[in-house]
């Protein structure tokens, strides 16, 4: 059974989810501009909601929508929606990516999402988990395809991929006429390779502005980037 994940303002039931909560999505729900004070907010594949409830936490966004297509997913990213103090904000369908593109004639002002992206061949007997970590379920070239159409004229969409797919989904972003204007490098310590990259894109060409992030410097001994950018959730930073 995996625990509740308690942050300081929110708690995640993640029993039923395939992905638990991890430093992937936590980097991104921090990382994430609200500069442009976004009245909309749509996360895609949801999970156990925690994108979604982390910029309900930061942002005044009055409609936060988030889409899950696994069904144990959905029901848990409700009820944790249900349950946090934003919950007349949140709104949690459960819909493919597609078929929410196809049906919805709305427009948001950021779009956020840590997509699956193990695209290696090997597959589990857990096909919930396999859906929420392999790209197959959601190909890169639906995501962009999605907000593309999805994002409104001056919006923000903001992703997490693996550092070896940047230059490729970069590449397939242009095709949609997303263009990076921010990217953060991760990496797990001072030694290790860069493992993340968090982009955010919109439709405006700009000067990229690029950084880098060190998690921790030894076992346990976190950064002061990282507890700068992730004080306001975890209860131990």
């Amino acid at each position: 059974m995996s625990k509740p994940f308690k942050f300081k303002q929110f708690t995640i039931h993640q029993d039923r989810c395939a992905m638990k909560v991890g430093t992937d999505g936590v980097l991104l729900g921090a990382w994430t501009s609200i500069s442009n004070h976004p009245f909309s907010v749509l996360d895609i594949g949801s999970g156990t909601g925690i994108l979604a409830l982390m910029i309900a936490q930061r942002s005044t966004a009055q409609r936060i929508e988030a889409i899950e297509i696994d069904a144990d997913a959905y029901e848990q990213c409700a009820a944790n929606f249900e349950n946090s103090a934003w919950n007349d904000r949140l709104f949690c369908y459960h819909a493919s990516l597609l078929e929410f593109v196809e049906e919805v004639d709305d427009h948001f002002d950021l779009i956020i999402c840590n997509p699956p992206f193990y695209s290696e061949d090997f597959k589990t007997s857990d096909a919930s988990r396999d859906m929420a970590r392999f790209n197959d379920a959601m190909p890169f070239e639906h995501l962009i395809y999605a907000v593309a159409n999805l994002l409104s004229d001056n919006g923000l969409f903001s992703v997490i991929i693996p550092k070896k797919e940047e230059q490729g989904f970069i590449e397939l972003a242009s095709k949609g006429n997303l263009y990076p204007n921010r990217i953060l490098h991760i990496r797990g310590n001072p030694d290790s390779d860069i493992k993340r990259s968090l982009i955010e894109f919109s439709f405006i060409q700009t000067k990229i502005e690029t950084n880098e992030l060190v998690i921790e410097e030894g076992r346990h001994q976190y950064t002061e980037d990282y507890i700068n950018l992730t004080k306001d959730f975890y209860l131990k930073m």
